[in-house]
């Protein structure tokens, strides 16, 4: 089967510090993954090189087979971790920005989950509670047709209704001959829909297993065994 993402001896060094460090990993198609690890790990780091908004410092990264540029972006749907709407437009304008940016856009599936949301495609996010404008964001996000998607944190600061939502939503709407890529805190609520883990510590790879191999090899669930891994 063939590499979806691929990094080789992947290092970023900010001044004296690494924030990744000879990192060294694949993924394969139809995955959904769990890219874990405390707070400065270098979760977000690898993400933004996987997304073109960092160059590494040392080693390599295909997407796809494909070095990262204006290709692989084409191929990668990002979630950030930060609000990145125009909360002055309205769904429609922002559904219609997102179809003239992303050829692969599927606004039509946008709109169906915008309905199920009960979200008016007249409505301004700025009139939006919260929790719909970060159930927006992933629908947009999830409303492209990529081989890659990326999410930075989708599911932190919700409520549980609403982190079931935002899991329901990556389960039936993306590709299954892509993969999803999911930094998070919260293990436990999305465990059950893992099929791999990577541990991410200091920059490094410590773990990427299997879900059902680590349940098997360690008689652990995997909240449990990042408990024990990251023990202080």
């Amino acid at each position: 089967m063939s590499e979806l993402l691929k990094c080789e001896n992947l290092s970023k060094r900010f001044g004296s510090k690494n924030a990744l460090d000879n990192v060294s990993l694949s993924i394969e198609p139809g995955k959904i993954i769990g890219l874990l690890g405390p707070n400065g790990a270098g979760k977000t780091t690898l993400i933004k090189i996987i997304n073109g908004l960092l160059t590494p410092s040392a080693g390599t990264i295909l997407v796809d087979g494909e070095k990262v540029g204006t290709k692989t972006k084409a191929k990668v749907s990002y979630l950030p971790d930060v609000d990145f709407l125009y909360h002055w437009m309205t769904a429609e304008q922002i559904v219609s920005l997102f179809q003239d940016f992303f050829a692969d856009f599927r606004a039509d599936l946008a709109y169906q989950m915008l309905e199920r949301l009960g979200i008016n495609k007249k409505d301004r996010l700025k009139t939006l509670s919260k929790g719909n404008k970060e159930k927006m964001a992933l629908i947009l996000i999830m409303s492209r047709n990529a081989s890659l998607y990326v999410l930075d944190e989708p599911i932190a600061g919700v409520d549980p209704a609403a982190r079931d939502y935002i899991i329901s939503t990556i389960i039936n709407n993306y590709n299954p001959d892509s993969s999803v890529l999911i930094s998070t805190h919260l293990i436990s609520d999305i465990e059950d829909v893992l099929d791999e883990v990577i541990f991410l510590k200091n920059g490094q790879v410590v773990l990427h297993q299997g879900v059902d191999d680590i349940r098997e090899q360690h008689q652990k669930s995997v909240d449990e065994l990042f408990r024990e891994v990251f023990a202080w």
